[in-house]
């Protein structure tokens, strides 16, 4: 659970998941699996650099029982994912969703300085 003092905004949900922004303690939050985590914001990016890197593809075509499932475990953090393939595509969709829209929030906020300094 997201500590209650924290203050935060949506980033991106889906129906299997969510990233808050914490602008107290300046990390994300991500929400999925039932559990919710607290990323740095260079810890958030990679661990969304590990999901995009997994190989999908050969995971489906390997017929062994420990391609399954991927375990990932985050830097700085205590837990652990065990993640399906169905779980990486959805935790993609959410990491992939929460990056556009973080960047998506950085070009507006340029944009609207750069108009300021130009009204003045």
């Amino acid at each position: 659970m997201i500590c209650p003092l924290a203050q935060v905004e949506e980033v991106f949900k889906t129906k299997h998941g969510a990233v808050y922004q914490c602008s107290r303690k300046n990390c994300y939050w991500l929400e999925f699996q039932e559990t919710t985590t607290a990323f740095k914001i260079s810890d958030f990016f990679l661990l969304k650099k590990r999901i995009d890197a997994l190989d999908i593809a050969r995971m489906l075509a390997d017929t062994s029982r420990t391609a399954d499932f991927e375990i990932i475990m985050p830097h700085r953090t205590e837990r652990c994912f065990i993640l399906s393939v169905q779980d990486i595509l959805n935790l993609r969709e959410i990491l992939t969703g929460a990056k556009f829209m973080i960047e998506l929030n950085s070009e507006v906020k340029k944009i609207l300085r750069k108009d300021a300094v130009l009204a003045i």
